[in-house]
């Protein structure tokens, strides 16, 4: 990695927190340049614009988080062992893994409904592609008779993805992780109840 390349990677780590805490329209340059410990000059180097450094910073807080889930999956075949991974790595979020301030995702689409059309496009791509993956690990958990038959993957999708994202939002507004903890316990205590074959 040439020193250009370190520069920008460091840029777009901080600014990442200072995005995902902030939000695209609290957060200003001057934001930027504290967190960075580089002018506005040292920036735009790198980036064209703030619009371009929001939306590639977005890019790399959600690249640590998909980085998180394929760790917490890698090895793990059954699909609850899958969910409950996936479930697990929420716990950290409150706590700012992978990013301080909490979920980008949720920061960015709650932020950006209006106001930052393609960063709400880029939170719904996201958001896309991880129901996508629970979809996929509940039917293949059918598939192999790990999961229930009856059991839809669209709802599990929804109901483990809006669970977590308020347990994010609930945790961060009171400042304690309890309620992430509450979360993950009971979506635990769902799959191994209502989605396990096995569980009666």
């Amino acid at each position: 990695m040439s020193k250009g390349e370190r520069t920008k990677e460091r840029i777009l780590e901080r600014a990442a927190g200072v995005f995902n805490r902030q939000g695209y329209f609290g957060a200003s340059l001057a934001d930027i340049m504290e967190a960075t410990g580089l002018e506005k000059g040292g920036i735009y180097n790198h980036f064209a614009s703030k619009d371009d450094l929001a939306l590639q910073a977005y890019d790399y807080a959600v690249g640590l988080v998909n980085d998180l889930f394929s760790e917490a999956l890698k090895g793990k075949r059954n699909a609850i062992d899958r969910l409950r991974a996936i479930a697990g790595v929420y716990r950290g979020m409150p706590q700012g893994v992978p990013v301080a301030g909490g979920c980008p995702v949720l920061n960015t689409a709650i932020e950006a409904d209006d106001a930052h059309p393609i960063l709400r496009q880029k939170a719904q791509a996201t958001m896309d592609e991880w129901q996508a993956v629970v979809r996929r690990v509940v039917a293949r958990g059918i598939e192999r008779g790990e999961v229930r038959a009856d059991v839809d993957p669209d709802e599990v999708a929804t109901l483990l993805i809006a669970t977590l994202e308020g347990a994010i939002m609930m945790s961060k507004l009171y400042g304690d992780a309890a309620h992430m903890d509450r979360a993950v316990d009971h979506l635990e205590w769902y799959f191994e109840t209502s989605l396990r074959m096995d569980s009666g």
